[in-house]
């Protein structure tokens, strides 16, 4: 995760462009290689055993090894192991920017040493990440702190961020998060979380962007946006949306519902005094996450 928020710093600094950071995220995202992936090029796991962890983390937040421990599948030596022959991805994006010429070595260099200070990061290692950092970033990049209800928001987005990762791709950038009191749909799929804590969630965008997010979480290639589409679109939201009312209540003790997904397309919603939404840059475009708290008790 640290690497999505790094690629915001470059932005804010101005350092590269909306463009050229796209360019360089489509790279990486041909660069890194899934520790699923190296545990059975390493005669570790079978697919079938792979399979089984990814749809383990549809029920499950948590991290690939860590399921992979928990089954039997892998020692913890052998995913530290797995782990060590995974380049960095702050790194690799890095190098990708050098060797397009838009940072030298010791731009990067000095970047990302601001970027770890600034933020208080003594160790960059995405997988051995603390939740405080996590945190952190979310509070420094979205800055929440006129947001009512932070700390369930920022579990809201801390677990979007680890399941847009798991499950879309980690070449992606979050922007800045904008308040606003409407907001006019493209092609929108909302769902309600209801109870103590009432908040309705948005995922929108163009066709070509929805396809691609579709495509990429159904592992599947989608050609036109259409019924399959869209329920690749309601199952994502239905599984982040599910894991997050289990981690409220296993860790707060509280109960929520969850209600079945809704479309407005070509629509001007009135999203109330305490609306955001929140831009997702992927190379094959942006996907925008609208989030409305109803009610907060």
């Amino acid at each position: 995760m640290f690497t999505q928020f790094f690629g915001h710093y470059l932005l804010e600094r101005k350092v590269i462009t909306q463009d050229q950071l796209l360019h360089a995220l489509a790279e990486q995202s041909n660069t890194r290689i899934k520790l699923g992936t190296l545990a059975i090029h390493a005669g570790l796991m079978t697919a079938n055993e792979v399979e089984h962890v990814i749809i383990m983390q549809t029920h499950k937040d948590q991290r690939f090894g860590e399921i992979a421990i928990e089954k039997g599948y892998l020692t913890k030596e052998q995913v530290h192991s797995l782990l060590e022959r995974q380049s960095p991805e702050y790194l690799v994006l890095g190098q990708i920017l050098v060797d397009q010429n838009l940072l030298t070595p010791s731009q990067f260099e000095q970047l990302l040493s601001e970027y770890q200070s600034d933020n208080e990061f003594y160790e960059l290692d995405l997988l051995d990440e603390q939740r405080d950092k996590v945190l952190h970033l979310i509070h420094t990049f979205c800055d929440l702190n006129y947001i009512p209800e932070q700390e369930m928001i920022s579990d809201y987005l801390m677990l979007l961020f680890n399941n847009l990762i798991r499950f879309i791709g980690d070449d992606f950038t979050p922007l800045s998060i904008i308040k606003l009191n409407e907001y006019p749909t493209t092609l929108a799929s909302c769902q309600e979380i209801t109870g103590s804590f009432s908040l309705e969630t948005i995922i929108d965008g163009n066709s070509e962007s929805l396809i691609q997010f579709a495509s990429r979480y159904a592992r599947d290639s989608f050609r036109e946006f259409d019924e399959l589409t869209e329920a690749s679109i309601d199952e994502f939201m239905n599984l982040h949306n599910g894991l997050f009312l289990v981690n409220v209540s296993n860790a707060k003790g509280i109960e929520l519902d969850l209600l079945p997904p809704v479309k407005h397309n070509d629509e001007l919603i009135n999203t109330g005094s305490n609306s955001y939404v929140l831009p997702i840059m992927y190379p094959f475009g942006t996907i925008n996450i609208v989030l409305s708290i109803l009610s907060a008790e």
